[in-house]
């Protein structure tokens, strides 16, 4: 169902798409700030995929780099939309609608400033139903739509197309060496589509899902309810469906850099239930791997999320610190995510890792006939 999302409806979305993030996908209070400065009292139309018009123009709209930088480098804030403008016209096309690349705390807000600067509609989905690192690490590519030509926009007015054709990891490739020269941060429009591609590509209604999580949490801390609770119930009649526990300490270290336009990294947890036991996670700008005691409990792409001990408040990998009292839980992805072809763009492999795609619910001990079972099958 199309609805309309308003200023007070951003902390909870802000903190649910942080969720799904799951460590990346950029800072959750910036996104909303940039949201809220432009927004002001209006709202912006949200768009149910099954909804549109097969031959509606949707034009994806993004920040790219590391967010590492973007913590320090806040946009202008005219970037995205921007980048709208310049593909329009390489295409000789107007967009209809707008709709977000990813989850994360800015990257499911990008699309909102360009909406509330345009007056354009948002389309309930995206292409990765989490945060991935690189540009090509779609749903839309892996089903058929392609990124180039690709737009992108620097705060100071730099403009530039690349056009790979069907290329997506060149794209990605030239478009990563141009956002580090841009000082590590740049914006991007791409993946220009029709409607009867949104439904064929993308993960659907991943906005609404990430406000009714950022609501759930919010509610069940005010109610004295545990929030762990209340996501793993929100889940359970998504896509996404299953939600594991998989860890609950203090973080003891964390070693990052950044590099390559990435924020790379290791962070490690020790129990806190006096085991001895640690919790390993390696990231590139999101959470990639949970070894505990070196074996592996959950790996993308399943969302591996760490989140503030009682208030369940997500925690992105740039704003991991020494001493936080966290816990670690794993998502299962959405079917269409963990496809042989699927895999092939975004899981383990494409990461370097060697250790094979296992679902989390699997690596829990739990069958896919328990989860079906439990109710918890679409």
């Amino acid at each position: 169902m199309t609805w309309r999302l308003s200023a007070d409806d951003l902390p909870d979305l802000a903190r649910g798409a942080t969720l799904l993030g799951t460590g990346g996908g950029g800072d959750p209070y910036i996104g909303r700030r940039l949201v809220e400065r432009v927004l002001g009292d209006g709202s912006i139309e949200i768009l149910d995929p099954d909804e549109i018009a097969d031959d509606l123009f949707v034009i994806p709209t993004a920040q790219m780099g590391a967010p590492t930088v973007m913590v320090e480098k806040i946009p202008a804030g005219y970037e995205a939309t921007a980048a709208l403008r310049i593909l329009e016209e390489h295409l000789g096309r107007t967009a209809e609608a707008t709709m977000p690349i990813e989850c994360g705390g800015i990257n499911s807000m990008i699309p909102l400033v360009v909406a509330a600067e345009t007056g354009l509609p948002v389309v309930d989905a995206d292409g990765m139903g989490r945060a991935f690192p690189k540009l090509s690490m779609e749903t839309f590519a892996v089903y058929g739509v392609h990124g180039s030509p690709l737009a992108l926009a620097g705060e100071n007015g730099e403009k530039v197309v690349i056009d790979t054709g069907t290329d997506d990891r060149r794209m990605e490739s030239l478009a990563r060496a141009i956002t580090i020269r841009l000082g590590g941060v740049g914006h991007i429009a791409e993946y220009a589509m029709t409607g009867a591609d949104v439904r064929r590509t993308a993960i659907p209604r991943t906005l609404s899902m990430a406000l009714s999580l950022g609501r759930a949490i919010r509610e069940a801390r005010e109610a004295n309810r545990s929030p762990y609770e209340a996501i793993e119930q929100t889940l359970s009649t998504t896509l996404y469906r299953y939600m594991r526990r998989l860890f609950a300490g203090k973080v003891v270290d964390v070693e990052r850099r950044t590099s390559e336009g990435f924020a790379k990294g290791v962070a490690k947890i020790a129990a806190s239930d006096g085991s001895g036991s640690t919790l390993e996670l390696r990231f590139q700008n999101e959470n990639l791997v949970a070894l505990r005691d070196g074996e592996c409990v959950a790996i993308v792409p399943d969302l591996i999320c760490v989140l503030e001990d009682e208030s369940a408040e997500p925690i992105t990998t740039e704003g991991l610190r020494y001493g936080q009292r966290v816990q670690v839980i794993g998502i299962s992805t959405p079917d269409m995510m963990r496809t042989p072809e699927a895999l092939a763009a975004f899981g383990p492999a494409a990461f370097g890792l060697s250790e094979p795609f296992r679902p989390v619910e699997e690596r829990a001990g739990v069958t896919r006939q328990d989860v079906v079972d439990a109710g918890l099958e679409a």
